[in-house]
C-alpha cells in the first residue's frame, strides 16, 4: 500500500509540474536567418571605432636601429645556437 501512495504521490507532482510549464506556439521552424544575425549584416551595423580622448600619442617604440640591433643578436644568438648542437653531435658520433 506504502508503495502505491508513493507512486501516486509521484506521479501526481510530475503531473502538476507540467500543467504549470508555459507552451508557446512552436509551429515556425527555427531558420538560419532568423535565428543569427548574418556577419555581414552584423558588421554593417557597427558603430565605428571612437578615439581615445586620453590616450596620448607620444608614446615611444624601438626605433628602426634598435630593431635591427637586436635583430643582428637574435641571428648571432640562432648561429651560436647551432654551432653548439654541431659540436654536441659531433662528439656524441665520436664517443659511439
Amino acid at each position: 500500500m506504502k508503495k502505491f501512495a508513493l507512486i501516486a504521490f509521484a506521479a501526481l507532482a510530475a503531473y502538476g509540474l507540467s500543467a504549470c510549464g508555459k507552451s508557446d506556439d512552436a509551429s515556425e521552424d527555427a531558420m538560419a536567418d532568423n535565428v543569427e544575425m548574418p556577419a555581414d549584416e552584423a558588421m554593417s551595423t557597427a558603430a565605428p571605432p571612437v578615439a581615445d580622448a586620453e590616450a596620448t600619442s607620444d608614446a615611444t617604440g624601438p626605433t628602426s636601429e634598435a630593431a635591427a640591433q637586436a635583430g643582428e643578436a637574435a641571428q648571432d644568438a640562432a648561429a651560436d645556437a647551432a654551432a653548439a648542437a654541431e659540436a654536441a653531435t659531433t662528439k656524441a658520433e665520436k664517443t659511439m
